[in-house]
């Protein structure tokens, strides 16, 4: 099976704010054939169209579905509504995008196993939806999904127990590795049920760690996030996605980069 190197648009969030046209264009220019928009129902069809222009495709994007408000990418929480399912739904349509992921829920909703069992159901309620209109639903970690541990199985683990089997994952790298826990090994745990990566590397300084976003990620291979073993511990892999929260160089560089040294491990691991 071809695994396919895309970008979360996140990445060059004030970039493509300014410009999209123009963002996506460069992205094109670096390479990429896919991205994965992050709030795109807001800007559906737009997207589209500059997506056709210059023979790009979105797989996958971001948009909440276990959660009544956005959440900022730092975990806190806003009071501003998300769109229900069916809209969210409505606009991957017009976006040719066959699956559906959540971000990532607040930190707090992570203390209990009641928690994490209540966003199962909302993740399973919304698989229920998109798999009428030909949609899966998935959910992306962060950091704490990880960290929050019941009888030796972290949160994410424990998430994965709970939902229905048309949920799928896309298992964020580096915020494992923030975590503490060995990805290739995760990645064996969770079996088929992931069919994405957030390849994203980073130094892991402590001095670096203390504030969103962190200051310590650098192009693919660069850092000590062990992305060869994951990427070769993930036996069900459809996408591989390049992201940064933040880079202090030229990022169109680094996500050029990173897709370098992407497109070699995947093609190597697909043979």
């Amino acid at each position: 099976m071809t695994v396919l190197t895309s970008i979360q648009l996140f990445t060059v969030r004030e970039a493509l704010e300014a410009d999209l046209d123009g963002t996506l264009a460069e992205l094109s220019r670096r390479g990429f054939t896919a991205v994965e928009p992050y709030d795109f129902v807001r800007r559906a069809q737009p997207m589209a169209d500059s997506l056709a222009a210059h023979k790009l495709q979105a797989p996958t994007g971001h948009a909440f579905l276990a959660s009544t408000s956005f959440v900022n990418p730092d975990g806190s929480g806003t009071t501003l509504p998300v769109p229900p399912p069916d809209v969210v739904f409505d606009a991957a349509e017009i976006l040719g995008m066959g699956t559906v992921i959540d971000p990532y829920t607040a930190p707090e909703r992570w203390s209990t196993r009641e928690q994490i069992a209540e966003t199962a159901e909302l993740l399973n309620a919304a698989a229920e939806i998109g798999a009428a209109r030909g949609i899966r639903v998935g959910y992306h970690n962060h950091a704490h999904e990880i960290e929050a541990t019941f009888d030796g199985k972290t949160g994410l683990e424990l998430l994965a127990d709970l939902l229905d089997p048309r949920v799928v994952l896309e298992v964020d790298l580096y915020w494992v590795a923030r975590g503490g826990v060995d990805s290739a090994e995760l990645l064996r745990t969770l079996g088929d049920r992931v069919i994405a990566v957030h390849v994203k590397d980073g130094t892991l300084d402590p001095e670096k760690l203390a504030a969103y976003p962190p200051a310590d990620q650098v192009p693919a291979g660069l850092g000590v996030v062990p992305l060869d073993e994951a990427l070769a511990a993930a036996s069900a892999l459809e996408v591989a996605i390049v992201e940064f929260d933040h880079y202090d160089g030229d990022l169109f560089d680094a996500v050029e980069q990173s897709r370098v040294y992407l497109d070699q491990r995947t093609e190597k691991a697909v043979q």
